[in-house]
């Protein structure tokens, strides 16, 4: 049996890409659009200011749409990543410390248990930590 694969980060930016891709479907048309007046060779006029402005609002917004959600994807990796490291130090840190000794000088400190906290404050076991006070 396989073994499942494990499950995709969160990617947020679907709608981004639909504004990005409308962004760049309305400066392919202005460019379509700018094209056809220059080429008829008509002289300059508010049509070709209108197409060049349409051109230039459209390409520079669907870049920096583009943009953005490149830099929302590799944010999402990152903390993925990240949720995935913090997972393992927990994890490993819960594992050594359930598996150090009480008596070992090792780097792992222990879960504090009722036995192991007498004895390192010199009452008996039978000592809860509510008759401690100091």
């Amino acid at each position: 049996m396989a073994t499942p694969a494990p499950p995709l980060p969160h990617r947020p930016g679907a709608i981004s890409l639909f504004f990005v891709v409308k962004a760049a479907v309305f400066a392919a048309g202005f460019w379509a659009w700018l094209l056809v007046l220059v080429v008829t060779g008509t002289e300059v006029g508010g049509l070709h200011i209108l197409a060049a402005t349409g051109t230039i609002i459209t390409t520079l917004v669907s870049v920096l749409l583009g943009v953005r959600m490149a830099l929302q994807r590799s944010a999402a990796d990152r903390h993925a990543e990240l949720k995935r490291l913090l997972v393992d130090i927990s994890w490993n840190a819960f594992a050594a410390a359930g598996n150090a000794e009480p008596e070992s000088n090792g780097n792992v400190v222990p879960f504090p248990s009722t036995a192991f906290d007498a004895s390192l404050s010199g009452g008996t076991s039978g000592e809860s930590n509510g008759d401690r006070r100091h």
